[in-house]
């Protein structure tokens, strides 16, 4: 899958994507993840190379909104000679009270999608009429309000990459997959803190896998959102 991120940040991304298992997904050539500053496509206005890329909001109000020209400009030499009849691309654009991204979708979108566009809005968002000319999908990560749609874009990056075949190696790496409770536990079997003993629970350490099951299921599930 190509991930094309139109961002005024890009430097943003680097210590994330390059690391851990998204890193050794990139360097598999699974996944790819570029990037197109929509000032890149802004005349300079004086000496300095200034490239505004944001406007002053109609009808008034605080801060700035991201003007479309420079993301329509971005998105279209991110798609170039990728877009086609059969395999139509996926364009996203994260906003507070959108439709929540939740692992269920994030499953429909690596079967379904090869190229998908992310765009990180920044100030008080980006012109509405970006989503009408690209048909956007809406997506919020949360129940709050972030500075810009880098950490959005980054959560959906990795949460997508994982369901790609290859990415985590196995399918059984998936947690989703498995009965997995929010407790889990690992060495020491006995963990000595500040005078007091916190040991690892008994059946944990049976070896009845059927017991072991049936104490993962009554546990509260890690992943609420499927």
């Amino acid at each position: 899958m190509n991930f094309h991120v139109i961002t005024i940040f890009p430097e943003s991304f680097g210590s994330y994507i390059n690391e851990s298992i998204i890193g050794r997904a990139i360097k598999k050539k699974l996944i790819s993840v570029k990037f197109y500053n929509p000032r890149d496509f802004v005349k300079a206005k004086n000496r300095n190379n200034y490239r505004p890329a944001d406007g002053r909001p109609y009808g008034g109000g605080p801060g700035m909104v991201l003007r479309p020209e420079p993301i329509l400009k971005a998105v279209e030499k991110a798609l170039a000679g990728k877009a086609n009849k059969k395999q139509k691309p996926l364009v996203v654009n994260f906003i507070p009270g959108a439709k929540k991204f939740v692992t269920a979708e994030a499953k429909k979108i690596a079967r379904k999608y090869k190229e998908v566009v992310l765009i990180s809005g920044r100030y008080e968002g980006i012109d509405a009429r970006v989503d009408k000319i690209l048909k956007t999908k809406k997506y919020s990560i949360g129940d709050y309000v972030l500075t810009g749609g880098e950490l959005p874009a980054m959560v959906f990056i990795d949460c997508v990459s994982r369901q790609i075949p290859g990415v985590l190696g196995k399918h059984e790496s998936l947690e989703e997959e498995r009965v997995s409770s929010s407790e889990v536990y690992t060495r020491p079997e006995v963990l000595k803190w500040k005078g007091r003993n916190y040991k690892v629970p008994k059946v944990l350490l049976s070896g009845n896998h059927a017991k072991i099951e049936k104490w993962k299921k009554i546990k509260p599930a890690r992943f609420a959102n499927q």
